[in-house]
């Protein structure tokens, strides 16, 4: 899993440890670390303090570290550079949520209807029926009624 880390140095001969600080998520979202989650590397490739990119396995190997100097390069211009201030996304995500509220009141208000609708339709039928039933049975005292005034 991909992490966000500064480089920092232990003990006396100097071993390199990534102190990790941040957390890429399944959803490619990120997570802040809270703890002092650390690492140990073998390279000394690296200054102390540096960020790096780090991808440590599900043993709490390091896999790949590369600088993260160009990445944040990137999230700089590509968020930060056009406007993108975390009270802009904030209020973005409000509107968002706001916006998912809405859409699920308008959901609920249609499955409503729907249901009015049905119970409507089906109470029409209902009466369409009965009305067929009375026809029938008029239909039938018209007949008998008939067939009585001709006998007589």
């Amino acid at each position: 899993m991909l992490h966000l880390a500064q480089v920092t140095k232990k003990g006396l001969l100097g071993k390199t440890v990534l102190r990790l600080l941040a957390r890429r998520r399944p959803d490619e979202t990120w997570a802040v670390l809270s703890g002092d989650e650390t690492v140990e590397v073998d390279s000394n490739a690296y200054s102390e303090g540096v960020l790096v990119l780090a991808d440590v396995g599900a043993n709490r190997q390091v896999q790949s570290v590369k600088e993260a100097k160009e990445w944040v390069l990137g999230l700089i211009t590509q968020y930060l550079g056009k406007g993108f201030t975390p009270e802009f996304l904030q209020k973005e995500a409000e509107r968002a949520e706001q916006w998912r509220q809405s859409l699920t009141l308008q959901s609920q208000d249609l499955a409503r209807r729907t249901v009015e609708l049905e119970t409507r339709r089906e109470q029409i039928q209902a009466l369409e029926e009965k009305l067929k039933r009375e026809k029938r049975l008029l239909q039938s005292m018209a007949a008998q009624l008939k067939a009585k005034a001709s006998r007589n």
